[in-house]
């Protein structure tokens, strides 16, 4: 027997149900993918993107890694946003975090995570230069949740400073770029700070994001 016998049985049934539901569903989606989200979003196995927000196969395009971090370093999270914005002309770039990320807690209560804290250095860098705003935090639970936060907020900043945003607005192309926090608890997305449009400032709208966490 197969170790992935379960896994094809829920592929079938999921296919299955499906083309009942619609027969036209797949020739329909192997045609073409036109998404009006990016989602930019953690690896963990609790947040699947297309679920939380209700919709279909090719209406978000995703990319995922430890803690939702937008590094300009990192070809493979440029060359996701590069093709959402300038092939599929998505209208969204949502930086998705979520409470009781693992990456997020090891770096707020100084735990090593062995081979990824080469990655959550990111998140250290977040978490020193927003110290203060830390330090006020009275446990470990509430200090996690005010980096998970931050890191939004800071992972934002990080998007419309590339050059792939830059240039979108630049030649007037309609984008927003939002913050977004996943609640493990209840199931709930909220905003994080301030939206980024075309024609605003991203550094104001950075400042008033931090100032919305008070």
């Amino acid at each position: 027997m197969c170790s992935l016998d379960a896994i094809f049985a829920n592929n079938r049934a999921w296919a299955r149900q499906c083309v009942q539901a619609d027969p036209d569903f797949f020739t329909r989606l192997a045609r073409q993918q036109t998404p009006r989200y990016l989602w930019i979003g953690c690896s963990d196995s609790r947040v699947p993107a297309n679920e939380i927000v209700g919709l279909a196969p090719g209406e978000v395009f995703v990319h995922r890694n430890i803690a939702n971090v937008v590094v300009h370093s990192d070809l493979n999270c440029l060359s996701v946003l590069q093709y959402a914005v300038e092939t599929l002309k998505v209208e969204h770039v949502m930086v998705v975090g979520h409470y009781g990320c693992g990456g997020v807690q090891a770096v707020a209560e100084k735990r090593s995570a062995g081979l990824a804290d080469n990655w959550l250095r990111h998140i250290e860098d977040v978490a020193f230069k927003h110290e203060l705003r830390l330090g006020a935090a009275l446990d470990d639970e509430t200090r996690s949740k005010r980096l998970v936060e931050l890191n939004v907020i800071e992972q934002v900043a990080n998007v419309c400073r590339t050059t792939i945003l830059r240039r979108a607005w630049y030649r007037g192309q309609r984008i927003e770029v939002h913050g977004l926090v996943y609640g493990l608890a209840d199931g709930l997305l909220r905003r994080v700070g301030v939206s980024v449009g075309s024609g605003q400032a991203w550094d104001e709208c950075y400042h008033a994001s931090l100032q919305s966490l008070g």
